[in-house]
């Protein structure tokens, strides 16, 4: 038998043994009748039956001799349709590969107005394909976030958006995926598309939780900042070689989400510079847009020394604001507030107040209760010793309630050993994980220079992608920066050699130590921004490990409305990173290099003077 391909997701598409169908199978009541047979049980009907249906508005014998002609033309085809291939696909869990095939509605553009039976099975079929195609969109969008690649999430989602503009859910993914890239404006522009579509088609407004979701996109953060694209900022590069790594982190959250007895205790551990940082703050994205309560602090070599400094650090990053945090008992409140004036203006004294850690556990057991929580501390092996002695307790209240706690560790750093206790019962008596990062390999290196070079050559990009092996060992922080400086005109000498040793972190490395093509890019990097821009993180480079905008506005003298435009695009280029308290280096080994190269010792002095601690 002939083999008849017929693809219906979308415009009719026929082939017949691979070629083109003959002109006379592409009849409209042809393919009606082609495609209506596949789709019946065991494929076939009775001729009365297949008159009734498409040709009851002649004759009996005109009929009967237009059905046989058409029964003649593709009676010895064997046929098959993109639709249950679709089926199969979705039925195995293959998202991607089953949203590949939709390419529209059931039989798009096809109709036969005095068919009315035929039509009435039409508008059935369609309804069901388009029901299920948005499903397979949707589920593929959502896996495309959970690996990182909110781009192609983003895509997908508005394709479903496409096929349905009145369908909430894919409308939702897309402005998750859209507000995750940024693109906070067009997330904006399908929430009034999803509008419009809903009050022309069913005369209703959108439900509370894309209501919610819209609210929470308006008013989401990476840190402190707004998360939207500064104006001339470059595009931030994708997340790529992480995939694994953010998924386990996304089923932690979700399993976290579920409910009491699901808690997470989830150790994160990279090498400076490896990605650590950008991992977290994807997941806190991702968080700020779910019903849930995120707190965000980063600890930094001097909160060692500062008895309860990443206390106040979790209070500022979201604790003291968060729903349900009145429910938590007078004297544990009365505790918090010594570590936050918001605090100490909305609640008395009380005696006796209750210990830090004390408090901390009720505060989080009261603010668990209203909706779940994402806990996330960076750069953990800086903190307290007196936080560092509660997280025990700590980890095994979260564990208890729909709390996640993420503590984030830089691999080979002072300190960090503080943590093996607790890395050791992560898994065991604790329910969680601890991930470990690795540097990119060529794979993923291969994947930026694709990202950041696309007009480049397959023989150009492998060349680029080896001197990144040179010159960044495959460090995140350093191929990005590189790359970034390739685009913007920088070009690395061909004569420099690799990377002293390719066990060489950034933890154990000065500024001499670096390859000069690193520096270079640094350097680069640094030109490349506006001159306030500039002004802001030389200040930033000279004055503490963290700093607040009104310290930076007194340092720069600039408006603060310009230092505040400023450490948008320096948030957005990742030179720096927000919480509640201020702004840190994402890399202090770039900070070494500007103080070194960028910013004179007379620049530095003047900083200081004009902004004393």
């Amino acid at each position: 038998m002939t083999a008849v391909s017929c693809r219906v997701l979308g415009p009719v598409r026929i082939t017949v043994a691979g070629a083109d169908a003959p002109a006379e199978l592409l009849w409209r009541k042809h393919v009606a009748l082609l495609v209506y047979l596949a789709r019946s049980p065991r494929r076939s009907r009775t001729r009365d039956h297949l008159i009734g249906l498409l040709w009851s508005d002649r004759d009996e014998k005109q009929a009967r001799h237009s059905l046989s002609e058409a029964l003649r033309v593709f009676r010895r085809d064997s046929v098959s349709l993109d639709c249950d291939r679709f089926e199969e696909l979705c039925t195995r869990g293959d998202w991607t590969a089953a949203s590949a095939l939709v390419d529209g509605d059931f039989l798009e553009g096809l109709a036969i107005p005095e068919a009315s039976d035929f039509e009435n099975w039409l508008a059935a079929e369609r309804l069901m394909w388009r029901t299920r195609a948005l499903e397979a969109l949707e589920q593929r969008a959502v896996a495309e976030l959970d690996r990182g690649d909110v781009t192609g999430a983003a895509r997908t989602a508005l394709r479903a958006v496409a096929l349905d503009r009145a369908a909430e859910g894919p409308a939702r993914t897309a402005m998750r995926a859209l507000a995750l890239s940024g693109d906070r404006a067009g997330a904006m522009q399908v929430a009034e598309g999803l509008a419009r579509a809903l009050r022309e088609a069913l005369g209703a407004s959108w439900s509370g939780e894309t209501t919610r979701l819209i609210e929470r996109i308006r008013d989401a953060r990476v840190g402190r900042r707004v998360i939207a694209a500064p104006a001339a900022a470059r595009a931030r590069a994708p997340l790529v070689g992480r995939a694994a790594e953010l998924a386990a982190l996304s089923a932690a959250w979700r399993r976290a989400q579920e409910g009491a007895g699901h808690g997470q205790v989830v150790i994160l551990e990279g090498e400076p510079g490896e990605g650590k940082t950008r991992l977290i703050e994807e997941l806190l994205a991702r968080a700020r847009l779910d019903e849930a309560t995120v707190v965000a602090t980063r600890a930094v070599p001097s909160d060692g020394s500062a008895p309860w400094g990443c206390l106040a650090g979790l209070l500022a990053g979201g604790l003291g604001d968060a729903p349900g945090l009145a429910g938590a008992p007078p004297e544990a409140l009365a505790a918090l507030r010594q570590f936050d004036p918001d605090l100490a203006g909305r609640y008395p004294p009380a005696t006796p107040a209750a210990s830090p850690g004390a408090a901390l556990g009720a505060a989080l057991r009261a603010v668990a209760a209203e909706r779940p929580v994402f806990l996330a501390v960076d750069d953990a092996q800086w903190m307290d010793g007196q936080l560092l002695a509660t997280l025990p307790t700590l980890a095994r209240d979260a564990t208890t309630r729909p709390i996640l706690l993420l503590l984030g560790v830089a691999r080979g750093s002072p300190g960090g050993e503080r943590l093996d206790a607790l890395r050791a019962r992560v898994g065991r008596d604790l329910e969680g994980a601890v991930v470990r990062l690795e540097r990119l390999d060529g794979n993923a290196l291969r994947a930026l220079v694709d990202w950041a070079l696309p007009h480049y050559t397959a023989s150009d990009a492998e060349r680029i992608v080896r001197r990144l092996e040179a010159d960044t060992a495959g460090i995140p922080l350093l191929a990005v920066a590189m790359l970034e400086a390739v685009v913007a005109g920088f070009a690395p000498s061909p004569e420099a050699g690799a990377w002293p040793s390719p066990k060489r972190t950034l933890v154990d490395s000065l500024p001499g130590d670096l390859p000069p093509a690193i520096i270079g890019v640094i350097c680069q990097r640094f030109r490349d921004l506006p001159q306030p821009a500039q002004q802001v993180l030389g200040a930033a480079a000279a004055l503490a490990e963290r700093l607040g905008a009104d310290r930076l506005a007194r340092a720069t003298a600039l408006p603060q409305g310009v230092v505040d435009e400023a450490l948008d695009r320096l948030e957005w280029d990742r030179w720096l990173v927000a919480d509640g308290r201020g702004y840190v280096f994402v890399a202090p080994i770039e900070r070494a290099v500007l103080l070194q190269e960028m910013v004179t010792p007379g620049q530095a002095r003047r900083y200081r003077t004009a902004a004393p601690a």
